[in-house]
């Protein structure tokens, strides 16, 4: 039966998961040094103690750029994205008697901010210093084991109140970094599309509307069209248009896309890869490039041209296009293709959202094959 044939059906049955469904952050802003409104902001949602959330070298990376930050209760992120550590921060705030949360920094501390907020039920502003995934948008916080093993993924009530993202700031981030928001915003037009296909619904638990799929077309053609430029970019330590325009696809964009799209094997791959640890110094972006490569090889009857366009363009930007590339030795490619294979069949919820029913045979393969093309 085709996507649209289930689609009338399911209505006819009275399925209220067909109905179309889409989210997002009340406010975005962004551009070189919108960091400096965070006062403003704070005063405008009539925050008298905010709790900011973040590891010491942001701490001093915003309270050099914005003294007025300093006098604000702050928690020293772990280093972790662990449940401990959401509880932590919720007692901060508790102890503190704060009104409002900042998550900043990098994914995992902004993940904890959000994960805090889901007890605290106050207002969030997520400040992302670097441009690594596009967790800032999102209302859904991953949680991890001490030993960086994705746990559980947990999620707010709505999405953040307020993003803030200064460029100048993200520009002078370090180039790795940039690199994985790429890898993570890459795979969203395609997983919105396998999900969409396999009758799959998205993180509201509705179908995916018009306005989605132009995000995810979007995003897509955004990075291929800007991304030599705006790496010079992250080279001069400085933002242009090209940046810009990268920067509002990989956060904005990508974050849009995933949660009103719905994800597919790429995310799903992310983790059956946390068990390896060889992996665990990889980014989350870079898990996801990875990821995207072994899901166009499992549609490579239709996708092989695909694959041709971005073998140059994962060259070019440094992703990772194998499992060697993530940190695994040669001599251990079947054993660890296999491990990620049923790890990911047994553990993730994603891995549904795809044309046909993958078991971790064809999986392995397919991860195989991506390492040694």
């Amino acid at each position: 039966m085709s996507f649209a044939r289930r689609q009338t059906q399911a209505l006819m049955n009275g399925d209220t998961t067909t109905h179309l469904s889409f989210g997002a952050p009340a406010r975005y802003i962004q551009g070189p040094g919108t960091l400096s409104q965070l006062p403003l902001l704070l005063d405008e949602f009539k925050s008298t103690r905010a709790l900011v959330v973040a590891d010491d070298f942001v701490r001093q990376l915003l309270s050099e750029a914005v003294p007025a930050l300093q006098g604000l209760r702050w928690h020293v992120f772990a280093g972790e994205c662990t449940a401990a550590e959401v509880e932590r921060v919720a007692q901060s705030f508790r102890n503190g008697d704060c009104d409002l949360i900042v998550g900043a920094g990098g994914g995992k501390s902004i993940d904890a901010a959000k994960g805090a907020q889901i007890a605290l039920d106050c207002p969030v502003f997520i400040v992302p210093t670097v441009a690594s995934t596009d967790a800032p948008t999102s209302r859904v916080a991953v949680l991890y084991t001490v030993d960086h093993r994705l746990a559980e993924v947990r999620a707010m009530r709505a999405n953040p109140d307020v993003v803030l993202v200064d460029t100048a700031v993200l520009a002078r981030a370090p180039r790795r970094f940039f690199v994985s928001g790429l890898g993570d915003a890459l795979s969203k037009k395609f997983e919105m599309g396998q999900c969409m296909e396999a009758g799959g619904v998205n993180f509201y638990k509705g179908r995916q509307g018009q306005l989605t799929k132009l995000i995810g077309e979007t995003c897509f053609s955004t990075l291929m069209a800007d991304t030599a430029d705006a790496l010079a970019a992250v080279e001069a330590k400085a933002p242009n248009a090209a940046f810009e325009r990268v920067l509002e696809a990989t956060i904005l964009l990508s974050g849009l896309a995933f949660e009103n799209g719905g994800l597919s094997v790429a995310h799903s791959l992310t983790r059956g890869l946390s068990a390896i640890p060889a992996i665990h110094g990889s980014l989350h972006g870079e898990e996801v490039a990875f990821g995207l490569l072994v899901q166009l090889q499992l549609e490579r009857d239709v996708q092989q041209a695909m694959l041709d366009q971005l073998r140059p363009y994962y060259r070019m930007t440094g992703l990772p296009a194998s499992l060697q590339a993530l940190g695994v030795p040669a001599n251990e490619l079947a054993e660890a293709a296999m491990k990620i294979a049923e790890v990911t069949v047994a553990t993730s919820p994603h891995l549904k959202h795809f044309s046909r029913t993958l078991g971790a045979r064809e999986l392995a393969d397919a991860i195989l094959a991506t390492s040694q093309a």
